[in-house]
C-alpha cells in the first residue's frame, strides 16, 4: 500500500467513525429532545402511524387508540371522559394539541422515548407494527368516581392522596368537559367545541385541583400556623391567647371577627387547641402576629407553598407572600386570608404531611410504564419532599384535628367507626362575593390511608350562607369512605 493510499484509508476511517459517532449521538442521546421539538414535523407525522399506548387506571384503559380511516391512522378514545378529563387531557393530531397525561407522558405513549430505543429497533427488525407503551396511573377508579359523584355540579375540585407515598388516588375538577370532542380529527368541530369551553366564564378547562385561579385557603391554613407555632418550641396545644370578640388589625382601622360574632368560647383566654377546634379567626390572627411573617412563610414552604410540583401534570405554586408583610397582613394570613392562596393539591399535602408523622411526600400520579409485551419499562418511586414537623408534634396536631371533627367545626366529615382528622375553611372573597368553601383532612387518624382536600367555589350556590362544614366536608367524607371501603 502506498503512503498516499494509507493516508486516504486512515482519513476515510476517521470520517466513518465521526459519522457513526454523530449519528449515534443524534439517534440515542438527542432522540428525546429532537422528538419533543415542535418543529420536527417528521416525528409528528411518524407518530400518527404508531398505535399510541393506553392510559390505565385500576387495570382498565381510560384512554385508548382505535383504527381510523383518515390520514392519522389512529383515533384517540376516552372512557368516562368527563370524569377523567383533567387527568388524561386530550391529544389531537389534526390540531397538533395535547394536554394532561397525554402531553406530559407523550414520549412513552407514542413510543418515542429514549428508553424505548431498543424496543423500536426490535419492532422494526421483526416487522411488528410499532406501538407506544402504556401508562399505569396511581389513581383508583372507585375513589375517582366517588369524588366525581360527590362534587357533582358544584364548581370546585377534589384531590385525594396516600399520605405515606404521595400517590394521587383521585383528581377531579368541575365543571368538566368531553375529551372525545376535543380529540376528534374533525378540526373544525374540535375548534368550535374548544372555543366554547374557553369562552365559558366557569372555566371548565381549568384543572382546579392543581391550578386555575387560586383561592384563599381560609381556615384550613390555620393548620400551617398551628404547625409553625408547635415547631417554634414556644407553644403547645394548651398555650393560651387573648379572647376578645373583635380584633383591630395592627396599624390599621380594619376589624376582624370570629365567625360566631362573639368570643371563641367562654373566658378571657382560649387555647390554641380550642381555637382550632372552634375555627376562630381572632386567636389565629393574634398567634400569627406573635410568630411573625417569616416563621409562617418558612413553615408554609416546608409543606410545599411557593413551589410547583410535576406529578407529572404541572401544578401552579400555592402562594404565601415572599416579601415581608406588615403585621396587619400577617394577622390576615393567620386564618388564610390576605394574600395567601392555595390549590387543593397543596392543602392535601398539608394534611398528608401531618398524617405521615410530619414528613411531606412528593405527589405523583404514575406508577409505571408498561411495554406492549407487558414488560415493565419504568417504575416511579416514592420520594420525600421534606420534613415539616417532628413526629411528636405531628401527633399533637393530629389530636387537635381529630377534635375538630369529633367535637368541633368539621363535624360534617365524621365517619361512623372511624376516627377522622380534619379542618374546614370558609374563605372570604370580598364584601359581597360568595365564599370559597374548603375541607382538608385524613383517615383513619391512627393509621392514615388517605388525605383529601376539597374546594367548592361560588359559595356552593349559597353565596355567603354556606360553610366548609356543610358543603365541602361531606364531599370529603364520601371520598374517604370510598378509600376505606365503607
Amino acid at each position: 500500500m502506498t503512503k498516499e493510499l494509507k493516508r486516504l484509508s486512515i482519513l476515510m476511517l476517521i470520517m466513518f467513525l465521526a459519522l457513526f459517532a454523530s449519528t449515534s449521538w443524534i439517534q440515542v442521546v438527542q432522540a428525546e429532545t429532537l422528538a419533543e421539538n415542535p418543529r420536527n414535523t417528521r416525528a409528528l407525522y411518524d407518530s400518527y402511524q404508531v398505535q399510541r399506548g393506553s392510559i390505565i387506571a385500576s387495570g382498565a384503559a381510560i384512554a385508548t387508540s382505535v383504527p381510523s380511516t383518515d390520514v392519522y391512522s389512529w383515533q384517540r378514545v376516552y372512557t368516562d371522559a368527563p370524569m377523567w378529563s383533567q387527568v388524561t387531557g386530550w391529544i389531537n393530531p389534526a390540531l397538533g394539541s395535547a394536554t394532561g397525561i397525554e402531553l406530559e407522558m407523550n414520549q412513552v405513549l407514542s413510543g418515542s422515548a429514549g428508553s424505548q430505543f431498543l424496543a423500536r429497533i426490535e419492532q422494526i427488525v421483526t416487522g411488528q407494527p410499532q406501538r407506544g407503551s402504556n401508562v399505569m396511573l396511581s389513581l383508583d377508579a372507585t375513589v375517582q368516581k366517588a369524588a366525581f359523584d360527590a362534587l357533582g355540579s358544584q364548581q370546585g375540585a377534589v384531590i385525594a392522596i396516600e399520605p405515606k407515598t404521595g400517590r394521587v388516588l383521585a383528581m377531579v375538577s368541575s365543571p368538566t368537559f368531553d375529551t372525545n370532542l376535543l380529540a376528534t380529527h374533525d378540526a373544525k368541530a374540535a375548534n368550535t367545541y374548544y372555543d366554547g369551553l374557553d369562552a365559558d366564564p366557569a372555566h371548565p378547562l381549568f384543572n382546579r385541583s392543581i391550578g386555575g385561579d387560586l383561592n384563599p385557603p381560609g381556615s384550613t391554613f390555620k393548620l400551617v400556623v398551628a404547625s409553625a407555632a408547635l415547631a417554634s418550641g414556644d407553644y403547645t396545644p394548651q398555650s393560651t391567647l387573648p379572647n376578645p370578640a373583635s380584633y383591630t388589625l395592627p396599624q390599621s382601622s380594619s376589624v376582624v371577627y370570629n365567625a360566631s360574632g362573639g368570643t371563641c368560647g367562654p373566658g378571657d383566654t382560649v387555647t390554641i387547641a380550642d381555637a382550632l377546634r372552634l375555627s376562630c379567626n381572632i386567636p389565629f390572627a393574634e398567634l400569627a402576629v406573635q410568630l411573625g411573617d417569616t416563621a409562617i412563610r418558612d413553615e408554609a414552604e416546608k409543606y410545599g407553598f411557593n413551589q410547583s410540583f410535576q406529578v407529572p401534570l404541572v401544578s401552579t405554586p400555592s402562594g404565601y407572600p415572599r416579601t415581608i408583610q406588615d403585621d396587619a397582613q400577617t394577622a390576615l394570613s393567620g386564618f388564610g386570608q390576605g394574600q395567601v392562596t392555595a390549590t387543593p393539591l397543596q392543602m392535601a399535602m398539608v394534611s398528608a404531611g401531618i398524617a405521615n408523622g410530619g414528613m411531606v411526600m412528593n405527589p405523583r400520579m404514575v406508577d409505571s410504564v408498561i411495554a406492549p409485551d407487558l414488560s415493565v419499562q419504568q417504575t416511579f418511586e416514592d420520594t420525600e419532599f421534606g420534613r415539616a414537623l417532628s413526629q411528636d408534634l405531628a401527633a399533637q396536631l393530629t389530636t387537635m384535628m381529630v377534635a375538630d371533627v369529633s367535637d368541633g367545626a368539621a363535624s360534617g366529615a365524621r365517619i361512623d367507626g372511624v376516627e377522622v382528622a380534619g379542618k374546614t375553611g370558609t374563605a372570604e372573597n370580598g364584601d359581597t362575593k360568595p365564599f370559597t368553601l374548603w375541607f382538608t383532612g385524613f383517615a383513619p387518624a391512627d393509621d392514615p390511608q388517605v388525605a383529601v382536600a376539597v374546594v367548592v367555589e361560588n359559595g356552593g350556590g349559597q353565596g355567603q350562607s354556606g360553610s366548609g362544614n356543610t358543603i365541602a366536608a361531606p364531599i370529603a367524607k364520601k371520598v374517604m369512605e370510598a378509600v376505606l371501603g365503607r
